[in-house]
Parts: C-alpha cells; sequence; structure tokens
C-alpha cells in the first residue's frame, strides 16, 4: 500500500463517524480547502482530511516542479494523459481510505471530494472502488482516462453517488467536458447530481451551499 501523503486534519466534533478526504488543485496544497471545515454546515460531527500531492514537474508549465496529482502534457486536457501519475494518486488516495476504515469509520461514511486535478483523481478513484463509499464531490474537473471506465468500473461503485460542479466559464477545465464526464458517469450506472454556476475556474457561495445540501442528506441517511 502507498504510504500515508502528508495531510491536514481537522474535526468538526468529538469522535467523529463520518470522513471527507478532499484533494486540492494543481500548484495548491492541502490548506486550499481548510475553510470547508467551517464553511460548511453539516449535521453530524466530520473528520475532514486534506492531503497534499507530491512535488513534481509539470511539463504544461515548463516542467516547474510543483505540488500535482500527477502530470498535465498537453492544454486539451484529455488528449495524452499521465496514466501512471494518476494512478500512483490512487493509490495514495486508497491508503487514506484504508486508514479511516482502520479508524472504525465504515467504508459508507467516507466521501472523497476534489477540486480541478484533485477533483479528476476522486472520480477515477470512486470508480475503481469495490465497497461503495458515501459519495464523491467532484468540482471543476474532468474524468481522466475515460476511455478505460466501462472496463475499470465496479458494480460497487455504480452505488457511489456523485455531485459535480462547474463554472459556466471556465477556461482550465471547459464546461464541455466536465458535461461529457457526467454523461459518461450516467451512462456508467452512477447516479450524479450535477450543478453549474456563472463562474470561472473557482467555487462560489451557492455552490458551497450545494455541497452543504448533498452531503447533508447523505450524512444524515448513512
Amino acid at each position: 500500500m502507498a504510504p500515508i501523503l502528508p495531510n491536514i486534519t481537522l474535526e468538526s466534533g468529538k469522535q467523529p463517524q463520518h470522513s471527507i478526504i478532499w484533494l486540492h488543485g494543481l500548484g495548491a496544497d492541502g490548506n486550499d480547502f481548510v475553510s470547508m471545515v467551517e464553511e460548511l454546515k453539516l449535521p453530524v460531527a466530520v473528520r475532514y482530511i486534506f492531503p497534499h500531492a507530491p512535488q513534481r514537474p509539470v511539463t504544461i508549465n515548463g516542467g516547474f516542479v510543483m505540488r500535482a496529482w500527477y502530470d498535465i502534457l498537453l492544454p486539451n486536457l484529455d488528449a495524452l494523459q499521465d496514466a501512471a501519475g494518476i494512478q500512483q494518486s490512487q493509490a495514495s488516495l486508497e491508503a487514506l481510505i484504508a486508514q479511516e476504515v482502520g479508524r472504525g469509520i465504515a467504508p459508507g461514511n467516507i466521501f472523497l471530494a476534489g477540486f480541478s486535478q484533485g477533483g479528476a483523481v476522486v472520480l477515477h478513484t470512486g470508480l475503481r472502488q469495490t465497497v461503495a463509499l458515501g459519495g464523491v464531490i467532484a468540482l471543476s474537473t474532468y474524468l481522466p482516462l475515460a476511455e478505460l471506465a466501462v472496463a475499470a468500473i465496479t458494480p460497487a461503485a455504480r452505488q457511489i453517488p456523485a455531485f459535480m460542479g462547474h463554472g459556466r466559464y471556465d477556461p482550465v477545465v471547459p464546461l464541455l467536458l466536465g458535461v461529457t464526464s457526467k454523461g459518461t458517469l450516467k451512462h456508467l450506472g452512477m447516479e450524479v447530481e450535477w450543478h453549474d454556476y456563472p463562474m470561472q475556474h473557482s467555487l462560489c457561495a451557492q455552490e458551497v451551499r450545494d455541497i452543504e445540501a448533498w452531503l447533508s442528506k447523505r450524512l444524515l441517511n448513512a
């Protein structure tokens, strides 16, 4: 199993029985979404885990070394993809899932969330789980290696609900790529709640409220 990535772990209450593992985007780190602990008003105590991606050279940025879940080779994100890097990050995320199970958190009470590149890893990993998780939150992102999804998806993954949010004017991950990914997931049999917003490559207040509502419903039903 992959080693546990350095991370920020915060709990919103005592003895949480639910965990959310939240992956940041390219060039950021785990601090990027720590504010969600205060912004999301959830009905139960939650353990939030914000891992830091490894440092690696990113081709599209001239080989500059930064925190990245995988290399990005071309501006057209789904043209030529770093399969090895994506799979490595899948293993790192699965190590965090296993850590939470080892802490006594039921798989159905574990949620994966990610923004941009982090969201891509979350979707990729969610499709390959042999035990159903509580849900997947994929923001301003896309399904990587989509051509492998039909063969990769497990029966358990089809039971994992997904929330997808995207900016209509996103210049980094085009809206059409997000919409296409949503369609692929639905075709594979997953339940996907889709929202788009009048923004670029970011989050907005309405999106936070929509995530809060989606999560609250599932946390109470877990």
